[in-house]
């Protein structure tokens, strides 16, 4: 199994960093989930992807901790 850093980025216009940190957490309790992510991998290889929607949600309906190939 292999270990990511997954980021996304979104533009906030603030007085301090801690405000755009909390225009981000408002973002992300109000809006869908984001489907633009950037990933990097343990060797510092970056992807930059964008998800299907309906994919997404229906992967993320899925408990994949219970799969055996996940213990």
């Amino acid at each position: 199994m292999h270990k990511f850093s997954v980021s996304i980025t979104r533009d906030f216009e603030a007085d301090t960093a801690e405000e755009a940190a909390l225009l981000m957490y408002q973002y992300l309790t109000r809006e869908p989930a984001p489907l633009s992510y950037t990933a990097t991998d343990e060797t510092k290889n970056i992807t930059r992807l964008t998800l299907d929607r309906e994919k997404a949600d229906e992967f993320a309906g899925v408990d994949h901790t219970a799969d055996p190939g996940n213990w």
